[in-house]
């Protein structure tokens, strides 16, 4: 599993209540895929570029769906409901080395954080790619 990186604005956004992470609430949280590499200092969606919408890929990614999100003893865990995938279907998607993490609900559409995958990917027609989102520590921990 590729790990994960936050992007610097993350903390600030979440210091000024951009981000609702709780179990429950409506903010929806989208996955996109990229060939560029994301830098730390990267804000708002699609900086880096998202991939265009193709065979069977939609540009804006794709949702985590219903999240889980509390704290034990001063640990915060993000969990994502479910693991997003993309299936290549009439040619290929790609390539794309990247996933990145967004806040699809807030106007600004916020960056969280990415997935670097060391190399970069191409789906064939008919093959898929899932990002597997930690079910047990969580996306992401605030401590």
């Amino acid at each position: 599993m590729a790990a994960f990186n936050k992007f610097n604005c993350f903390v600030q956004d979440v210091a000024h209540a951009l981000h609702d992470m709780l179990t429950g609430t409506s903010h929806v949280y989208r996955i996109y895929l990229t060939n560029t590499a994301p830098v730390a200092t990267n804000t708002v969606y699609n900086t880096p570029a998202d991939l265009t919408t193709a065979n069977g890929y939609t540009a804006g990614g794709v949702s985590i769906g219903a999240i889980t999100g509390g704290q034990t003893a001063g640990t915060f865990r993000f969990i994502g409901g479910s693991d997003p995938s993309w299936t290549a279907a009439g040619g290929s998607i790609g390539p794309f080395q990247y996933a990145v993490l967004y806040n699809a609900t807030s106007a600004t559409k916020p960056l969280i954080g990415w997935w670097d995958y060391g190399t970069s990917v191409t789906l064939t027609n008919g093959n898929t790619f899932t990002v597997d989102l930690d079910q047990v520590n969580g996306i992401l921990t605030i401590t």
